[in-house]
């Protein structure tokens, strides 16, 4: 059963391995990768994870928590957690995931994104705000299916986004 695994150099190959099938781009949410990460090399790798680790411990709100969804060894995708006061919870919302496309359609990131919101329970969160485009159905099935209710929608450049919550 796929579970969420904090960010390890543990886990790099496997990570390489489905970030290679994924291919360069934003649908890495999750991961938190920027484009300056050197995630080929392993001390640029032993840089990204320390990042990451980093923002969990973030003073305040101003964090992020990162995990790694992971299922026999294989890191299926990532999903993350911005607190509260993070200025990216604005566009973004508190909580962003993707998975691999080998592993999409099982209902994997229903099963780490309920997990997710055990974790911003824990934090004190009582209330979680998702965002999608609206062409994404996969994504909003799985908002929905973890008590997801769309708010609104607002058009961008990207297309139409729906800005869900989730009360904890």
């Amino acid at each position: 059963m796929p579970h969420l695994v904090r960010p390890t150099l543990v886990l790099r190959a496997e990570w390489l391995d489905a970030h290679d099938e994924w291919g360069d781009g934003l649908h890495e949410d999750g991961f938190g990768l920027r484009t300056a990460d050197d995630v080929r090399s392993p001390h640029g790798f032993e840089a990204f994870v320390d990042r990451l680790s980093a923002a969990e411990e973030a003073c305040g709100d101003a964090g992020c928590t990162y995990r790694w969804i992971v299922e026999d060894g294989q890191v299926l995708g990532g999903i993350a957690l911005r607190h509260s006061s993070n200025p990216a919870v604005t566009t973004l919302g508190h909580v962003g995931y993707g998975l691999r496309p080998s592993a999409r359609g099982r209902r994997v990131a229903a099963l780490a994104l309920q997990q997710m919101l055990g974790v911003a329970r824990l934090r004190g969160m009582e209330r979680v705000q998702l965002c999608c485009l609206m062409d994404n159905t996969a994504s909003i099935r799985t908002i929905e299916r973890c008590g997801g209710v769309l708010d609104h929608q607002i058009e961008t450049a990207h297309g139409k986004i729906g800005r869900f919550s989730v009360s904890l």
